[in-house]
């Protein structure tokens, strides 16, 4: 049963809930249903581009072109697909490499900085969407490695053991890496630690 984001009001549809018809549908679009492929892409489409967004900085252009890209490899590489897990599970881990292959092909330049000034200011709008977008804001701020960790572990809930095997880097790094994003988030954000 789909629930609604309190913070933005989009419409959230558990993964767990679309794997029957997935496997119906990834089948037949493995066989060239392009109808079938369109249903997969209206199901995952929007957690594809929020998991994508967050590690793109919330570069909006930047998380439509890997959204894309990701749906396109996906088309391509739907014939391996071993139904081992669901869909949905697939397609979200290889949403997720494209984002990181981005991230390397740019060798972890830092992008988008926001300037200080375009930052809202607290009370100027309401609280939950003002501190939703100021956050959204800092985490784009940070090093794209430090902020590929931090969004995979504490937004999208990977282990520290899958984000090094993902990223190339030993799991102390990992662990280092998270520790340095939220010292700047805390620091950006203006808390003291």
């Amino acid at each position: 049963m789909p629930t609604a984001c309190l913070a933005t009001g989009y419409s959230m549809t558990p993964a767990s809930t679309a794997a029957a018809p997935d496997t119906e549908d990834a089948r037949a679009a493995a066989g060239g249903d392009r109808a079938a492929f369109q249903r997969l892409y209206r199901r995952h489409a929007d957690r594809i581009h929020g998991a994508v967004l967050r590690l793109a900085g919330y570069d909006h252009a930047r998380a439509e072109d890997l959204t894309q890209d990701a749906f396109v490899r996906a088309w391509q590489k739907l014939a391996e697909f071993r139904h081992e897990s669901a869909f949905g599970t697939w397609l979200y881990r290889l949403a997720v490499n494209v984002a990181l292959m981005d991230i390397r092909s740019r060798h972890a330049d830092p992008v988008g900085f926001v300037d200080h000034e375009s930052l809202p200011e607290h009370g100027d709008t309401p609280f939950c969407a003002a501190e939703r977008d100021e956050l959204e804001r800092v985490i784009a701020k940070l090093p794209p490695r430090a902020r590929a960790v931090l969004v995979l572990h504490d937004i999208e809930g990977w282990k520290h053991e899958d984000i090094s095997r993902e990223l190339d880097m030993a799991v102390g790094t990992s662990k280092a890496q998270l520790h340095r994003a939220r010292a700047l988030l805390r620091k950006l954000l203006g808390e003291t630690a």
